[in-house]
């Protein structure tokens, strides 16, 4: 057995695993992250991105895949689409919960670090 202490990188892990079972109905898999990540990375940079920007991309799924993992992300209260002016694309917007998941993940990140 290792008597080292474990690095902060693997701490981060053990406190966001924490984070995921406090709120066992919103863990998210690894497309529904990436697709969150992107969401919440636009509106922090203030681009606007459309349903159809996300469905795109094909790096990490088929259209019906992505398309059902954005249904997935509204029903759990993460994002909601705004109809634009014209009525026929949707923008993706992060929600208040997804903005506090990401400040408890910044909190699990800088925990982790301190305790290095």
């Amino acid at each position: 057995m290792s008597t080292e202490k474990p690095s902060a990188y693997l701490r981060f892990l053990n406190l966001i695993d924490t984070l995921d079972r406090i709120n066992p109905g919103k863990k998210l898999d690894a497309i529904e992250k990436s697709l969150l990540d992107r969401i919440v990375t636009a509106a922090h940079t203030k681009q606007t991105i459309l349903v159809g920007d996300l469905i795109s991309l094909s790096d990490l799924g088929s259209q019906a895949t992505l398309h059902g993992r954005l249904k997935n992300l509204v029903a759990m209260g993460y994002i909601k689409m705004a109809s634009n002016d014209d009525g026929r694309k949707k923008e993706v917007l992060p929600t208040k919960a997804a903005i506090k998941r990401y400040e408890d993940i910044s909190k699990c990140l800088e925990k982790a670090l301190k305790s290095a």
